[in-house]
C-alpha cells in the first residue's frame, strides 16, 4: 500500500513529540516541517533527517505530502487548516480547531466539499484507559449515567513554559477544557445547552525571564453542560491550581448503578476505577497494556489508515467543531449571562478495534 506522506506546520514544544511518534510508524513518512521561525524548523528537521520547508507554500507544493499536521499557535489554526484544505491536503490539527464556531464549521464544510479528511485534537479518548472507560459506559456497567464531573486544574503555565502569554490569551477553557469535553462527547454524543461562570483568580503573572504580564482572559471557568438524553456535565478548569496539589482531577461518570472514575483525561495509562453504588472503588485493568503518557501521533496514524482503508477516522473535524461550539457557548454564557443553546451535531467515533 506504500506510505502516507506527512508534514508538520508549527515546530513548538509539542511538535517534538508528534515528530517522534510519526517518524516511528513504518507506514508513515515524515517528509518535513515548517515554522515561522526558520531556526526552530531547522532544529526539528535535523533531529529527524527531514526537510525544513522555508514557507507553507513550499510545503504545500510538495506532492508527497498527503496529510498536514497543524501544530501552530491557537490563533493560527483556522488560517493554516483552510490553506491546507484549499491546497487539497488532508489535515489533522491541534486543539482547538478554531477559536470561533463559525470558523470551525466553515472548515468542516470546506473539507467535505473538497472530499478531504479533517481531524482534530485532542484525541486522548483513543488511549487505553479512556477506551476501556468508553466500553464500560457503552455496556452500561454503572447503569444509566446521569451526572459527569470533569476537573481541569492545569496549574500556572508561566512556571515552566518560556512563552506563556498565548496560552493565557486563549484561556484555560479553550486550551485544556477541550480534553474532557472531547472524551465526554465521545461517550455521550452531542451536547445541547451550556451555562457558565468565569473569573480571573490571579491577574498579575511573571514570565520565566522576569517580564510581568496581565491576564485579559479568565483563568477560571465553571460550565454546566446538558447532553441529549439529559445527562449533565459540570466542567471546572483553571490556570491556577496545580494537579499535584488537589484530589480533584480527571473525570467521574455517575450512574444509577454506580460510578466510573477516570483519574486522568490526558495520559493513556491514567488509573481507572469502578464502584457499585455506596461501595468502595476498585481498579479496572485496561483492555490492553496502556501506552505510558500520551502517544501524540495515534490520531494521525488512525487518520492515515482510515484514508487507505476507506473507513471513517475517529478524531473527526465534526466532533472537534462541536466541542468548539461548546467552548464558544460557555464563553458567551459567562460574558452575557444565561443559557446558550447548541445547534451542531456529529457521529460519535467508533471504538478502537481492540476496544469493540
Amino acid at each position: 500500500m506504500g506510505t502516507t506522506g506527512v508534514a508538520i506546520v508549527g515546530c513548538g514544544n509539542i511538535a517534538q513529540r508528534y515528530a517522534a511518534d510519526l517518524a516511528s510508524y513504518p507506514e508513515i513518512e515524515l517528509r518535513g516541517v515548517q515554522d515561522v521561525d526558520p531556526a526552530r524548523a531547522g532544529t526539528l528537521a535535523a533531529a529527524h533527517g527531514v526537510r525544513a520547508y522555508a514557507t507553507m507554500d513550499e510545503l504545500l507544493a510538495d506532492p508527497g505530502v498527503d496529510i498536514v499536521v497543524n501544530l501552530t499557535a491557537h490563533k493560527a489554526h483556522y488560517e493554516v487548516i483552510r490553506r491546507a484544505l484549499e491546497a487539497g491536503r488532508h489535515v489533522h490539527s491541534e486543539k482547538p480547531l478554531a477559536l470561533r464556531y463559525e470558523e470551525a464549521a466553515e472548515l468542516v464544510t470546506l473539507a467535505g466539499e473538497r472530499g478531504l479528511r479533517l481531524g482534530g485534537a485532542p484525541a486522548t479518548f483513543l488511549g487505553e484507559s479512556q477506551q476501556t472507560a468508553l466500553k464500560l459506559l457503552r455496556e452500561e456497567a454503572i447503569g444509566r449515567v446521569r451526572l459527569v464531573y470533569a476537573e481541569v486544574n492545569w496549574g500556572r503555565i508561566e512556571v515552566w513554559h518560556p512563552e506563556p502569554v498565548g496560552f493565557y490569551e486563549v484561556g484555560a477553557l479553550f486550551d485544556v477544557g477541550v480534553y474532557p469535553l472531547t472524551i465526554a462527547t465521545a461517550a455521550l454524543g452531542p451536547a445541547r445547552r451550556v451555562t457558565a461562570f468565569a473569573s480571573t483568580l490571579h491577574p498579575q503573572r511573571t514570565r520565566l525571564d522576569g517580564l510581568p504580564f496581565t491576564l485579559t482572559t479568565p483563568d477560571y471557568v465553571v460550565a454546566n453542560i446538558e447532553f441529549e438524553g439529559g445527562v449533565l456535565l459540570r466542567l471546572t478548569c483553571d490556570f491556577y491550581v496545580d494537579q499535584r496539589n488537589t484530589h480533584q482531577k480527571g473525570m467521574e461518570f455517575h450512574g444509577d448503578g454506580g460510578s466510573l472514575l477516570l483519574r486522568g483525561w490526558h495520559d493513556f495509562d491514567a488509573p481507572l476505577e469502578i464502584a457499585a453504588f455506596r461501595e468502595e472503588p476498585r481498579p479496572v485493568k485496561p483492555l490492553r497494556e496502556p501506552y505510558a503518557g500520551v502517544e501524540w501521533g495515534r490520531a494521525v496514524r488512525d487518520l492515515a489508515a482510515a484514508i487507505r482503508e476507506g473507513r471513517p477516522h475517529r478524531a473527526t473535524g465534526q466532533q472537534a467543531a462541536h466541542v468548539v461550539e461548546i467552548l464558544c457557548a460557555a464563553r458567551a454564557s459567562y460574558e452575557k449571562g444565561g443559557t446558550v443553546e447548541l445547534v451542531s451535531s456529529f457521529e460519535p467515533p467508533a471504538p478502537m478495534s481492540w476496544a469493540e
